[in-house]
């Protein structure tokens, strides 16, 4: 939001207000200079990353790879994102720049590059134009190589120094990386530090405070740090940077070197802006005032295991937490089950301790709603998790999530009452519904979004989506508030030849190439529990049955494998 001298301080309050609670939008007051931040200086940093790649011949997969997550970016990197916002775009905003900034000697790094003039002349300005950097032909990508100017096979870049360095926390791995004496550490001493000097240079130019500076990259480029707090977390005295740090014990630094509290924004509270009160083993409990918990993972990735399981049932059967925000510290709500403790129990030969793994998760879904309690889920809700997450009175997700059950695509069912769940879910549709959520769940199919997760039957009506991302916590805890235990319908018998509907719809979808032979023998399992069980338990004990069946199947059991050494899924 750019005021103006003119502008009535009341109406720039009020579209920030509108935009955090009508559209879902942050919104940062910047003052009124050419390009505001985004463009002054997330323009400029584009520009710097062509020049230096040019300048040291790397490939533009190198310098993808060094200016995604390794640095805290997006994995589109530094030339997928040229192609995404157009060469011509690139260039408009940079003449415009260095005509309205004389004053500022660092627009010097936004003349166009050898390769933006190369590609711009042909027309291959980016995405819109169907090639730029980067180009698609056939299935494949081909690479724009910054020397011969011609397009070339993908090259898979090998920077061992990433892999080194890359599961050190942030600030230390880029005080390594600066250091290294590998292509990483030249290509970040030639741009990360002039980057980071220039946003010192000019923050008080374009920006009431480096905490706004750091918001317009984090929410408008998807960085995780901003210059600022990059700064902060490699050390001011490691960059040759001259300044105290910017942020201090929840304070700001203001422009004159003072120290401020920002004001307060509580509806924007993260998970860990509330004090630990309580731990378990793999998760903590916070507590989030007016009497409401958040018990959140802390496992990478929200996975579950049994020690998780057995811990968090140990917690709930305490009843020290009377409402519950269930919530996770990770990346994501959750990735699911662990599986790398199948495949271990597999190899052993320990088919017992599955089936007991798989017992106590069952158990544990059919607890946690005993609780007045709200999901807050993000990013994937998946597997385990989402059984997890279904188990609780209400979910609160956000609008992005991907939320499903695809076991189906390691050889398994879902084991933590997840049929159970769908089948109650499924039943109040008759017999064709019952139909589409097997074949919903014999796929793996995941929703696109929250807001899918309901066709899905994922989610349901009385489950809400929180449009607003960052309010999530905060939705979530004023669910809490008024939730009750939850309380599952009644099991239904179901009328209709559901069995011959769903042996019908897989023969279909095996005539189509959608399933294979073994898809069909684990949806066959999924229809007996549907079709066959008389009530909660029993569907249980058919489930928990079927998945220890299924990992004694050595199809199952390459499938299983296969997405553990490959993180991709095995259709045999």
């Amino acid at each position: 939001m750019i005021p103006t001298q003119e502008t009535d301080p009341s109406v720039v309050d009020a579209y920030v207000k509108f935009f955090h609670d009508q559209a879902a939008r942050r919104c940062v007051v910047v003052k009124d200079t050419p390009g505001f931040i985004a463009n002054r200086y997330g323009m400029w940093s584009m520009f710097h990353a062509v020049h230096v790649a040019e300048k040291l011949g790397l490939t533009i997969e190198e310098v993808d790879e060094i200016t995604g997550p390794f640095i805290g970016r997006p994995r589109s990197g530094s030339f997928r994102l040229n192609d995404i916002v157009g060469l011509d775009i690139m260039q408009d905003i940079a003449s415009n720049l260095i005509e309205r900034c004389p004053h500022d000697p660092e627009t010097k790094q936004l003349a166009t590059p050898s390769s933006v003039a190369y590609l711009s002349e042909k027309g291959w300005i980016g995405s819109k134009a169907g090639q730029g950097y980067y180009k698609k032909e056939g299935k494949q990508f081909v690479s724009f190589d910054l020397k011969t100017h011609a397009y070339r096979e993908r090259q898979e870049p090998n920077l061992p120094t990433i892999t080194e360095l890359g599961r050190l926390p942030f600030g230390e791995r880029l005080r390594a990386a600066l250091l290294n004496k590998s292509e990483v550490g030249e290509f970040l001493r030639l741009y990360l530090v002039p980057a980071l000097k220039y946003a010192v240079s000019i923050r008080e130019e374009i920006s009431h405070d480096v905490r706004d500076f750091d918001r317009v990259m984090q929410w408008g480029f998807g960085w995780e740090y901003g210059p600022f707090a990059t700064i902060d977390a490699i050390g001011a005295e490691n960059l040759g940077i001259e300044a105290e740090p910017f942020y201090e014990t929840g304070q700001i630094q203001s422009h004159a070197g003072s120290y401020f509290y920002p004001a307060p924004e509580p509806e924007f509270a993260t998970i860990q802006d509330f004090p630990i009160i309580d731990s378990g083993d793999g998760f903590n409990v916070r507590d989030l005032e007016d009497g409401v918990h958040a018990v959140a993972t802390t496992t990478k990735m929200g996975v579950i295991g049994p020690s998780l399981i057995k811990s968090l049932t140990e917690y709930l059967e305490s009843g020290k937490s009377k409402r519950i925000v269930l919530t996770s510290e990770a990346k994501v709500f959750s990735a699911g089950f662990d599986l790398k403790f199948f495949a271990q129990m597999i190899e052993s030969g320990d088919f017992d301790a599955i089936d007991q793994a798989i017992a106590d998760f069952q158990n544990l879904n059919s607890i946690i709603g005993n609780t007045p309690s709200v999901a807050a889920v993000w990013g994937y809700c998946i597997g385990g998790g989402f059984e997890l997450a279904a188990g609780c009175s209400l979910i609160a997700a956000s609008p992005e999530t991907q939320i499903g059950l695809p076991e189906a695509l390691v050889g398994l069912v879902p084991g933590g009452a997840g049929n159970a769940v769908m089948r109650l879910r499924g039943q109040t549709g008759g017999a064709k519904r019952l139909v589409d959520v097997v074949q919903t769940i014999a796929t793996g199919t995941l929703s696109a979004n929250a807001d899918d997760a309901r066709r899905l039957g994922y989610l349901r009506d009385e489950d809400i989506t929180v449009y607003h991302p960052d309010r999530l916590l905060t939705e979530a805890k004023n669910l809490a508030l008024s939730a009750k235990p939850l309380t599952r319908p009644d099991w239904q018998e179901v009328s209709g030849p559901v069995k011959g509907m769903i042996d019908r719809m897989l023969q279909e979808m095996v005539k189509l190439g959608a399933l294979s032979n073994h898809d069909t023998v684990i949806a066959d399992k999924v229809k007996h529990v549907f079709a066959d069980s008389k009530n909660w338990e029993d569907a249980n004990d058919r489930e928990r049955k079927a998945f220890v069946e299924l990992c004694r199947e050595g199809l199952s059991q390459a499938r299983i494998k296969h997405m553990a050494d490959t993180n991709k899924p095995l259709r045999n």
